[in-house]
């Protein structure tokens, strides 16, 4: 099948799902397709600053579930992926970063040129507090999380990507230290109930402008 075409029907099958078949349950080897989706997905520095929680206790669905506008969403999927915003590990003092650049295999000049310009970046451009760490961490982790998605959904797995829950409640639930990480969003997966609802999107020429070389006349 032409590779287009792959993606293509994927990004049509995928939407909000809002509920799921509680009957059917997404198998190992689809589930770990799905999540090195995210494991595999690029980030800020090559950072990979994520951590992906499963849940699958549905007495922890249900405990869950009223610090999250009491979606269906979240007791009927599958699978429930909480997905975390790393912060502490992110410091450049912390030991980590200096760790992933050296899976570059550079010489030890070239690291440490690569560390000092990523402390400069934390410092001038992201902020060294916790919550500007997080806010940088959580958007690499929606990179991740939009992979994940569209992987499920070339398989025919649903999904429903969640914002409305109360973080410290859902954090304090989890017993995480958010030190460490916080919850970034919660990321269901499963198998649709209901058909489909019709999509609405803006048009692509509504969206797209396309800016012309400045020598072309």
């Amino acid at each position: 099948m032409n590779n287009k075409k792959i993606f293509t029907d994927a990004m049509n099958f995928r939407h909000a799902c809002k509920i799921f078949d509680e009957k059917k349950k997404i198998n190992e080897n689809d589930l770990r397709y799905i999540l090195n989706a995210g494991i595999n997905s690029p980030s800020s520095f090559g950072m990979e600053g994520w951590k992906f929680l499963v849940i699958t206790n549905q007495k922890l669905k249900e405990e869950l579930k009223p610090y999250c506008w009491n979606q269906p969403q979240i007791t009927t999927c599958s699978h429930l992926i909480v997905i975390l915003a790393a912060i502490n590990r992110l410091r450049p003092d912390s030991g980590v970063p200096i760790k992933r650049f050296k899976r570059r295999k550079g010489s030890k000049d070239m690291v440490e040129k690569y560390l000092i310009k990523y402390k400069d970046y934390i410092k001038n451009v992201i902020g060294e507090d916790d919550e500007s760490i997080f806010q940088w961490s959580a958007r690499q982790t929606y990179i991740a999380a939009a992979n994940m998605m569209t992987a499920a959904a070339t398989i025919h797995i649903d999904s429903c990507p969640i914002e409305g829950f109360e973080r410290d409640k859902v954090e304090e639930i989890l017993k995480l230290n958010t030190k460490e990480f916080r919850v970034s969003l919660l990321l269901p997966f499963g198998y649709r109930i209901n058909i489909q609802p019709k999509r609405l999107r803006l048009s692509f020429d509504e969206v797209v402008d396309f800016i012309s070389p400045i020598n072309e006349t």
